[in-house]
């Protein structure tokens, strides 16, 4: 590698139990901080990255892409060997598990073309899933989740599922999945869009319990998305049961692993 500014793509899973989420803010510890503090520290010189999205306190990530400038990339001389010292110097719940070197106009966030995201909830009490999954101690409809589920699939406005106040240019979203899945004593609920707004995964899964759990109509969703009005969706659920699963961008080869050029 050459001397001069160059863009990277990193890979990125954790644990979020102990973070305020993804997003550097004060007084506060987050992902971001961290990864940017072991990147600074390894490099040489400031670092900032810039995530795909960002997940809330508690949420956790298996996939995550985000983006980074360097003016010193000759120290990346062996990418395998960098993304061994970047893990050494972040806490053991962040990993970096990928690093790609990409165009110069190559943007985390703008380029995504579809995320993914799961729910975790299960019905036993169990001690390893404490802040990976939602306890839950009623059994849920699942034929009634999924019907309810079907009705979210396309191009819709979701406002009716996002946080007030939120500074987004529109809601309209193109959900292309939705979906539980039951395994074994666990239920975990697929969904798959183009874009999502703030709090809409935890507010959709809240509004789908209120068909599987609590009896209301499948109707209901429709009503709900009608209105495009928060307080008539359902109650957001915890976060520790939500994960960012994938990313998807039309110039990385998701089975590829460590760095190549884009």
């Amino acid at each position: 590698m050459v001397k001069g500014i160059k863009r990277f793509f990193l890979e990125v899973a954790y644990d979020g139990t102990a973070y305020h989420g993804w997003q550097i803010q004060p007084n506060a510890v987050s992902v971001q901080e961290k990864l940017d503090y072991a990147l600074g520290t390894l490099l040489r010189e400031e670092v900032a990255t810039l995530g795909a999205g960002r997940t809330d306190t508690g949420v956790h990530a298996k996939q995550l892409y985000v983006h980074f400038d360097s003016d010193n990339a000759s120290l990346i001389n062996s990418p395998d060997r960098f993304i061994h010292s970047l893990n050494a110097l972040l806490p053991f719940d962040i990993a970096v598990l990928r690093l790609l070197e990409v165009a110069s106009g190559s943007h985390a966030r703008f380029d995504a073309t579809e995320r993914s995201y799961e729910y975790h909830i299960h019905f036993t009490k169990d001690p390893f899933l404490i802040n990976k999954s939602w306890l839950l101690r009623d059994r849920l409809n699942v034929q009634r989740l999924n019907e309810a589920a079907r009705l979210l699939v396309g191009k819709k406005d979701f406002g009716c599922f996002s946080k007030s106040n939120t500074q987004v240019f529109t809601n309209i979203c193109t959900i292309k999945e939705a979906q539980w899945v039951e395994i074994g004593e666990k239920l975990v609920f697929h969904i798959t869009a183009d874009r999502f707004l703030r709090n809409m995964v935890r507010a959709i899964v809240g509004t789908l319990l209120e068909v599987g759990a609590k009896g209301k109509p499948i109707s209901y969703v429709e009503e709900v998305l009608a209105s495009r009005d928060r307080s008539k969706a359902g109650t957001s659920v915890p976060a520790h049961g939500l994960y960012l699963t994938k990313i998807k961008y039309p110039y990385i080869d998701p089975l590829k692993n460590n760095i190549e050029r884009y």
